[in-house]
């Protein structure tokens, strides 16, 4: 399992990148497309609590014009239960950042799931590069986040695929794996990604506004305030507060 270096890898190379619609999958879009890269995004629909994600992702998608978008509509994980991002019945912990070693909002097995789908169009389009926005560093937690688990996911494509035992090159890239919110942020800046286009939050209004206090948003608070920027999401947020403060 490999890490991007911030330069690109010599020769272009062809990418399937999972696309949440997040800050970290986005800022990977940015990073790939100012690389010359050809990405082949995948999105999925597994039952999560809300779509706004999946807007995020169509919208990151067309602006950074990839090759192709799939939207992989999968069997609803909130069967299997587990998780309050598929599970209305678990609520979405609120002011708890670092609480829990493994939070409430873990889905059981997710990357394992996503990463075995995006193998599956990495064979069919003739990618050698998975791209993942995983993080170890300032994350939630999340045991299928970390190097370990990538770099054993790594092994099953090269030895459980038809391209892998025939030669083909098939590595699990995780470009953002050993930076700080903080950093990301900055990189994200420096490609000139527009945060508006992304969306962090894990439980939003039907409208799409952040909650501002899971998890996710507080990392992405973090990571702005951390970088000595403003997040235009965040500030949004608090402008339409203020404009419904001021009409009460």
């Amino acid at each position: 399992m490999k890490e991007i270096p911030l330069a690109p890898a010599a020769g272009r190379r062809t990418a399937v990148l999972l696309l949440s619609g997040g800050l970290d999958s986005g800022t990977c879009l940015a990073l790939l497309s100012h690389w010359g890269w050809t990405v082949h995004a995948v999105s999925f629909d597994y039952g999560q609590r809300h779509r706004v994600e999946v807007r995020s992702a169509r919208r990151l998608a067309r602006h950074y014009r990839v090759a192709s978008h799939r939207v992989v509509r999968l069997p609803d994980l909130g069967a299997i239960g587990g998780s309050a991002l598929t599970d209305r019945a678990i609520p979405v912990p609120k002011r708890k950042l670092g609480r829990e070693a493994i939070p409430a909002t873990y889905v059981p097995a997710r990357n394992t799931v996503f990463l075995s789908l995006a193998l599956a169009v990495a064979e069919r389009t003739g990618a050698t590069e998975i791209v993942i926005g995983a993080n170890a560093l300032d994350y939630s937690g999340y045991p299928d986040c970390g190097p370990p688990f990538l770099r054993a996911f790594e092994k099953i494509a090269r030895l459980g695929t038809k391209a892998g035992v025939e030669g083909r090159e098939l590595s699990i890239r995780a470009p953002l794996l050993r930076m700080t919110k903080a950093g990301i942020v900055k990189l994200a800046t420096a490609l000139g990604l527009d945060p508006s286009l992304t969306s962090s939050c894990y439980d939003p209004s039907p409208d799409g506004a952040a909650c501002g206090e899971c998890d996710s948003c507080l990392l992405r608070e973090k990571g702005f305030r951390e970088a000595g920027g403003t997040d235009p999401v965040t500030e949004k947020e608090r402008s339409r507060e203020h404009g419904r403060g001021r009409k009460g």
